[in-house]
Order: C-alpha cells, then sequence, then structure tokens
C-alpha cells in the first residue's frame, strides 16, 4: 500500500512539472526576477517588453519553479504612474473695477488668507492680446507683484479658436489680489475663478528619439514630421521645440501608427490621431496623450497662409509601468510574456489595492531569454513512401484478378 502511494505522489509531481512546463512553454520569453528579499515588491517593465505583448499587456505573468519542480504564479497590480491634478475652488468677490488711459484695474477679495497659485478669466471680447500683471496685499495698502507682464490671449477667427486666459502663479497667500491690465479698451471681466492647484508628477521614462523628419507640403499647406523611436514603448508625452522667435499659433495633431501594410511600392502606414490642439508661441508645448504602445508618431501642423515653423527639437516620454507583485512561496521567478492565446489575469489583489503596502522596494529583472518550446511529434501519414503505395495498388489488383478467375471457374 506503501508503494502505491508513493507511486501515486510520484505521478502526481510529474503531472504538476509537466503542467508548469507547458504554462511557461505557452510564452515567448522570460526574464529572472533578482533579489527577491520581501513579500513584496515591484517591478519596472523594460522598454524591450513592450513590443512582445498584447498593449493591454494581458499576456504578462510572474511564474516561479520550486525546489520541488513545481511551477507557482505570483499575483501583481499593474500600475502606470501618471501622476495626479487636484483642485481646490477658493471664494472670492470683485471689489472694484477702474479704468483709465494706462489700463484696467481689476481687485478680488478673499475672506481669509488662503493659498492660490491659478486663476482662469474670461471676458466678452473674443480678440485680444493683453498684459496683466498680478499684484497681492494684506491690507490693501502695501502691494507685492506676484507675477509681471503675464500674456493672455484669444484668436477667434474662421480658421483659429484659440484661448490662453489662465494665469499658473507660485503659490500666493493674501488677501486681496489686483489684477492690471495693460490696455487700451477697456476689457469686461464675464467670469473668473480661483483655484488652489495641487500637482503630483508622473513618474516619466524618457524614450530617445532615433530621428524626426520633417517636411513641408505646398499644396495643402501643412509640416508633416515623422518621427521614429528604437523600439515600441508606451507614449504619453510629446514636447516640440521651435527654434523661430516669432509669434505663432498653429493648429496640431498627434497620430500614431496603427498598422502597415507591406505592398510591392514598399511599406504603407497607417495613424490614427491621439491628441489635437495649438502649437503656440506663448506656451511650452507640451502635450499629454492617452498611454498607446508604439513606435512611430507622426506630428500634422496647419501652416495656413503662414511660413513654415522651424523644428528644432521633439521629446517623446511615457508613463513609468510597475509591476507591484506578491511574493509568498520561495522559488525561482521569473517575469514571462509574449503569450498570443493569453487573457488579462484575475487575481484577488486587483479588487483588494488598499491593502497594499505604501512603499514598494524596486526590484530588477535579468536579459531577456528565450523560451524553449517543445517540438510536438508529427504523425506521418501512413503511405508517406509511394513505393507502399504501388504495393497495395498490385496487392488489390492481383486479388480482384484472382476472385474473378474464381468466379469464372465456377461458371
Amino acid at each position: 500500500m506503501k508503494r502505491i502511494k508513493i507511486s501515486f505522489s510520484s505521478c502526481l509531481l510529474l503531472l504538476c512539472f509537466v503542467y508548469s512546463n507547458a504554462q511557461m512553454s505557452e510564452y515567448g520569453y522570460k526574464r529572472e526576477v533578482l533579489e527577491i528579499e520581501e513579500q513584496w515588491h515591484s517591478i519596472v517593465l523594460p522598454d524591450e517588453v513592450f513590443g512582445k505583448t498584447h498593449h493591454n499587456l494581458s499576456d504578462v505573468r510572474i511564474f516561479g519553479i520550486t525546489k520541488e519542480k513545481d511551477t507557482v504564479e505570483a499575483p501583481y497590480l499593474l500600475k502606470l504612474m501618471r501622476g495626479k491634478i487636484s483642485s481646490k475652488t477658493v471664494q472670492f468677490k470683485i471689489l472694484n473695477t477702474t479704468f483709465n488711459h494706462k489700463g484696467s484695474y481689476i481687485t478680488l477679495g478673499i475672506p481669509s488668507e488662503t493659498t492660490i497659485n491659478r486663476i482662469d478669466l474670461e471676458f466678452d471680447q473674443i480678440n485680444f492680446d493683453w498684459l496683466v500683471t498680478l499684484q497681492g496685499s494684506s491690507d490693501q495698502k502695501e502691494w507685492f507683484t506676484v507675477t509681471e507682464d503675464y500674456r493672455i490671449l484669444s484668436i477667434v477667427n474662421d480658421l483659429t479658436n484659440y484661448k490662453f486666459t489662465t494665469l499658473n502663479i507660485p503659490n500666493a497667500q493674501y488677501r486681496y489680489f489686483r489684477l492690471f491690465i495693460r490696455t487700451k479698451e477697456k476689457p469686461v471681466l464675464k467670469k473668473a475663478q480661483v483655484t488652489l492647484r495641487e500637482v503630483k508628477e508622473a513618474g516619466y521614462k524618457d524614450y530617445p528619439v532615433i530621428k524626426f523628419d520633417s517636411k513641408n507640403h505646398k499644396q495643402n499647406k501643412q509640416s508633416i514630421i515623422d518621427v521614429d523611436l528604437d523600439f515600441p514603448v508606451p507614449v504619453s508625452y510629446l514636447k516640440i521645440k521651435v527654434a523661430d522667435d516669432f509669434d505663432y499659433y498653429r493648429p496640431i495633431a498627434i497620430r500614431y501608427l496603427s498598422d502597415s501594410i507591406k505592398t510591392t511600392k514598399g511599406w504603407k502606414y497607417q495613424y490614427r490621431t491621439l491628441k489635437s490642439g495649438t502649437l503656440s508661441s506663448i506656451e511650452e508645448n507640451e502635450f499629454r496623450l492617452s498611454s498607446i504602445i508604439t513606435k512611430k508618431l507622426q506630428v500634422i501642423i496647419d501652416n495656413h497662409d503662414n511660413q513654415p515653423l522651424t523644428i528644432e527639437d521633439i521629446s517623446v516620454k511615457g508613463y513609468m509601468h510597475k509591476l507591484m507583485a506578491r511574493f509568498t512561496t520561495p522559488a525561482k521567478y521569473y517575469l514571462t510574456y509574449n503569450n498570443p492565446k493569453a487573457s488579462k489575469p484575475n487575481y484577488d489583489i486587483n479588487y483588494l489595492p488598499s491593502k497594499l503596502p505604501d512603499s514598494l522596494t524596486i526590484i530588477k529583472v535579468g536579459e531577456e531569454q528565450l523560451i524553449d518550446k517543445k517540438k510536438e511529434s508529427v504523425k506521418e501519414p501512413l503511405f508517406v513512401n509511394k513505393i507502399w503505395l504501388w504495393a497495395v495498388m498490385v496487392v488489390i489488383i492481383v486479388l480482384l484478378g484472382w476472385f474473378t478467375l474464381m468466379m469464372i471457374k465456377k461458371k
């Protein structure tokens, strides 16, 4: 009886090992997870992984092989380091508005000394280009300059609908704020909003641009810039540096490569629009995008009747992708990926993210390794050799002939 139990246990372990290898063999690549010392760790996905996985990363797994050659799976929670923006509206009153040949003064009163760093303005006028000086005071007797010659702008016509009327300022704490708008036309303030905006910066990774090629198309009055990256990565930020020092306001579209077809004339690329906006001389020209895995980007600038801009540089970044993983069983673990048939894993920790530790030690993974595939034994056809086929045909002919002769003799 003991022998039977031992044999049964051995068979069970063997089955588990075969099943574990089958699990691993379904994936294309693996990287050893290094220096596991605690139950919880975070792993930053290497850049090279993204071009070999599903776009939603559903085929990423962390498998471990124990000393008993058994396989375990470490659950993880995928976190994109997007950052966070929160705004708190601050109540205020417009105390007075004055206008003279120098410009217009608008004084705002805040019930208590509350910190602010943003003022959104909306005017009745739709076309203007004004410079604003903002001052702060605790008693309306002594005024301190918060920002000076801050440009606000609105252009509305058949070709352009562009507004930049937000004052982003350093944190300031005063009971009173005074706006001085340098203009010969009396501004009519339609609406205003005072806020404290707190920004938790996103965790970005810089992706080197291998090359960008800018072409100007006179016929459709556009500049088209093709941006090539080294390999597919998750892009979520793009910054355009313009060399020209004159004012410009151009509609812009940022597109990503969605598909490519090889034809007799070469590769034909298909792009989808990721974001539309305005390229402007008074803004930083930073564009935050929905994260998309791609190797090629395309920027289209509508020049209208203006001379094309000189693009000096393009910067590309993407959110850092972290796996917050739990290791409960001692084993040799591998980050595994590239399985066309894999679906998104369903772990308990996906429903209990608040239970994760606040800070996790980041650990590294090793070099990429190909996972050996087990060669399936292919059953050859019975008559793979033509000699066998001819032999069988001869036998059949002989038998038919023999039966025919026997029947003739009987008659």
